[in-house]
């Protein structure tokens, strides 16, 4: 598998997007564990997870124990980065919060340190802004928590061009990674992604696969993407991967999977090279700026 880069660190081009496994609608365990194999099988070496990850009636964190869990019974296992997130809160209701203070995410670290049965979490991440609490708090929580050893490297997620020069900054120029909404249905994206490729900085699409499941839809918008799969004989979904990593060598995706054939037909996508007329034509297909919560 082709390699990307997330600080000092080589990670597989493609990652896995582990969220699915744990929400509503997610499979039974076996088939979880069955397809976390099949990525790692397939030349994984990012899953991204959160603690938030679970349904409201869970107790926290249950995608990172799966993970760890998955890892734990694989040979590969040990070459594989975790990347967790804090900041977000699930309720037994089901709904979401935001908690960005200090003492909140360095208790979200301890735990998701337990879970996954790690000294040092691999990349940790600020979930989403907390607007009652000021971003430059909540980034130093994570400076203290990288200075401190429990974390190697930090991320911020859903964070603009301006969060993001002050997270680089409180953290001395040692923001390892941004993890923000982009698809072809979400492009909106495209300054931090910018900003991201200026400064070394890994950029992780979250749901990069947007309403490519449209793509064979007469009059999509999204056909384009449907038109050079066919005359490449794979999936549209694994155009719109490739389509997405030539946008920049910063650029990792992690895909949502869980379902073992459909992490390996994302992996495949780092095998995929689009030439400059797909490449334009692709650019030029639809955005809607349609958004989403993760």
């Amino acid at each position: 598998m082709q390699t990307r880069r997330i600080g000092d660190v080589e990670v597989s081009a493609i990652g896995l997007g582990a969220m699915p496994m744990s929400v509503e609608g997610r499979p039974g365990e076996e088939r979880s564990l069955a397809t976390i194999h099949a990525a790692l099988d397939a030349g994984v070496t990012l899953i991204d997870t959160a603690d938030a990850y679970q349904l409201g009636t869970d107790a926290v964190g249950h995608n990172e124990s799966l993970i760890a869990r998955a890892l734990a019974g694989h040979a590969r296992g040990g070459e594989v980065m975790v990347a967790t997130k804090g900041g977000h809160v699930r309720h037994p209701d089901g709904s979401w919060t935001l908690d960005g203070t200090p003492e909140h995410l360095r208790r979200a670290c301890e735990g998701s340190l337990r879970r996954l049965g790690a000294e040092a979490i691999d990349l940790y991440q600020f979930h989403r802004p907390d607007p009652r609490v000021p971003y430059a708090e909540s980034i130093g929580a994570f400076r203290d928590l990288l200075d401190a050893g429990k974390v190697r490297m930090v991320g911020i997620s859903n964070a603009g061009p301006e969060q993001i020069r002050l997270a680089d900054d409180i953290l001395g120029g040692r923001l390892a990674a941004v993890q923000n909404q982009f698809a072809p249905d979400f492009r909106s994206s495209e300054p931090e992604l910018a900003l991201c490729a200026q400064r070394g900085i890994a950029f992780l699409p979250w749901r990069p696969l947007g309403g490519i499941a449209r793509a064979g839809e007469p009059g999509s918008p999204y056909a384009p993407f449907a038109r050079v799969a066919e005359a490449r004989g794979v999936s549209p979904y694994r155009v719109c991967l490739a389509w997405m990593l030539a946008k920049s060598p910063v650029v990792v995706p992690i895909p949502g999977a869980s379902r073992p054939a459909t992490v390996q037909d994302s992996a495949a996508a780092a095998g995929l090279v689009l030439d400059g007329a797909e490449t334009a034509l692709l650019d030029a297909a639809g955005d809607t700026g349609s958004g989403g919560t993760r």
